[in-house]
């Protein structure tokens, strides 16, 4: 059967059902049909074990996070663990493109996974309408008279698709571009904010454009950051949904990893961790971006901390990662190693999960085994695709082990550092760079926001995923390269600085054949070809 058609037959609960088992009380909840809900609960009474699922460099498809942490948290489920599972939500960006939805896969998915690969609660669309409400009155003003005097606009329109026609655009007054909804600022703000209260005040500090003295315009001099509340106000509520296995499940943000941080809102990790036990959550692409990212940006604005890492890993993107182009499976060992090394640098509580496939042999599987034991790495074994909990069990024990363990956490850079050196340290220390090369309109972005007191911001590096370096061709574990500065952007309602490296963009364009081509609706209204 298909994704689709296994979600379609799962034995759903009333969405009452699933927040009870998290003492959710029916006054806390803004229902959307009896199978999803708003959460309007601010905080529970516990201080659940957080344990952070994230992977190596992956394949163009994706190797299975999702999967892996919905798998985990049915096996904990089954061994009546108090257990929370918190998600990013989907873009329709890479639903309708290459990746397909994000909402696991077989027996290991989140339901109504049509719905929620879709249109969801709105939030997408909240966070599109708020960020081109900006856009719409930056252009406003301007054509009113301009009396903010601005000079230059830095605040992108956006658009939940990938739409690689609008990376360049022309208006009435100048050239301009999209960026896809993931990637947006207010994505970002939406998932850092704390409460409504801080998240108004970090929609009022987004910097819109520069004056004719070069000095910063806010949103809250377009007397718009209460509008801008106000769109946002139920989509900053948490959604809550459920595994085919009913384990509780918290949806909530969706920023992509290798633009934006890759993470879902603080809002809704810590009211999980408030309302259970055990806590899974993931981060975007491999742990070079994500982890990275949730480490030395989601970590330090919610004042938390990963309790253990889960590194999944795959025969198939292991065989991606031969530089050879010989499909070895040996030779593709040097990325798990460099993934490995790099969160051995942040936290001593880490396990490497294989999610296994259908066709991975015993040979392959003992290979990756002996590999992480010569490293002293605990390894475990999860089939949660077609086996649902049960074939995460023994990883979910494991995970309960280790959660026994000290843990020695820290951040890859301080905020103190400047911003070349928290560029250099990410560089070296993760990226495995030898050099690092800034364009001149990079040096005097940066020698800007210096004068302007803003270098101890944390940097949310923008990077292909494919590989370590940011060249996606140089797989495995590339050494001695060159990492190439190509812009800088500062997010100052987000409370980051984005760093742009070799040839990323801000808004992904459509494959050769997408996924849109497969997706239909039946005689009897049944969606299909989401997956």
């Amino acid at each position: 059967m298909t994704d689709i058609e296994i979600a379609k037959k799962a034995n759903k609960l009333n969405i009452k059902d699933i927040a009870n088992k998290l003492n959710i009380s029916d006054d806390n909840l803004i229902m959307y049909g009896n199978d999803k809900a708003k959460i309007t609960l601010e905080k529970g009474s516990l201080n659940g074990k957080l344990i952070l699922v994230t992977a190596i460099s992956p394949t163009p498809y994706g190797e299975g996070k999702t999967t892996v942490s919905i798998g985990l948290g049915d096996a904990l489920n089954r061994l009546n663990k108090n257990i929370c599972i918190t998600l990013r939500e989907p873009s329709m960006g890479p639903v309708f493109g290459l990746k397909g939805g994000a909402t696991g896969g077989g027996y290991s998915q989140v339901i109504p996974m049509e719905d929620i690969n879709l249109h969801f609660t709105g939030d997408m669309h909240a966070i599109t309408e708020a960020n081109n409400l900006i856009a719409a009155a930056i252009d406003n003003h301007i054509f009113r008279g301009n009396d903010l005097d601005i000079q230059k606009v830095v605040f992108k329109r956006c658009i939940d698709v990938n739409d690689r026609a609008l990376r360049s655009i022309s208006l009435e007054n100048r050239k301009d571009s999209f960026c896809i909804t993931a990637a947006s600022e207010i994505m970002a703000i939406l998932c850092l904010a704390e409460d409504l209260k801080d998240l108004k005040r970090r929609l009022s500090n987004i910097v819109i454009g520069y004056n004719s003295e070069n000095k910063f315009i806010y949103a809250k001099d377009l007397k718009i950051d209460g509008a801008l509340t106000v769109i946002l106000k139920d989509a900053f509520y948490p959604n809550l949904v459920q595994t085919l296995e009913n384990t509780p499940v918290i949806i909530h943000g969706g920023p992509f990893a290798n633009i934006a941080h890759g993470c879902n809102s603080i809002a809704a990790t810590k009211l999980a961790k408030s309302l259970s036990d055990y806590v899974i959550t993931e981060a975007g692409f491999g742990a070079d971006l994500g982890a990275e990212k949730f480490i030395d940006i989601k970590c330090r604005k919610a004042n938390i901390k990963p309790d253990c890492v889960i590194l999944v890993a795959t025969v198939k993107a292991l065989k991606y990662n031969d530089v050879t182009n010989s499909n070895n499976l040996e030779n593709g060992l040097s990325n798990l190693e460099a993934h490995i090394n790099n969160l051995k640098k942040t936290n001593s509580n880490v396990i490497v999960c294989l999610n296994k496939y259908i066709d991975d042999t015993e040979e392959e599987i003992n290979i990756i085994k002996e590999f992480c034991n010569n490293k002293s790495i605990k390894f475990a074994i999860s089939s949660a695709y077609l086996d649902g909990g049960e074939g995460a069990i023994d990883l979910a024990n494991m995970v309960l082990d280790t959660l026994n363990n000290e843990n020695n956490f820290s951040y890859y850079y301080s905020t103190n550092d400047s911003i070349k050196d928290k560029i250099e340290k990410l560089s070296k220390n993760v990226y495995n760079a030898k050099d690092i090369e800034y364009t001149k309109e990079v040096q005097e972005k940066i020698d800007y926001l210096e004068k302007n007191n803003l270098s101890n911001l944390p940097i949310c590096v923008a990077k292909t995923q494919y590989s370590l370096s940011d060249d996606k061709n140089k797989l495995g574990y590339p050494k001695d390269h060159t990492i190439h500065i190509k812009n800088i952007e500062l997010y100052n309602g987000a409370e980051f600085i984005t760093v742009f490296t070799g040839n990323i963009i801000d808004m992904p364009g459509l494959p050769n054949h997408s996924n849109y081509e497969e997706i239909g609706i039946d005689s009897n209204n049944n969606i299909y070809g989401i997956s």
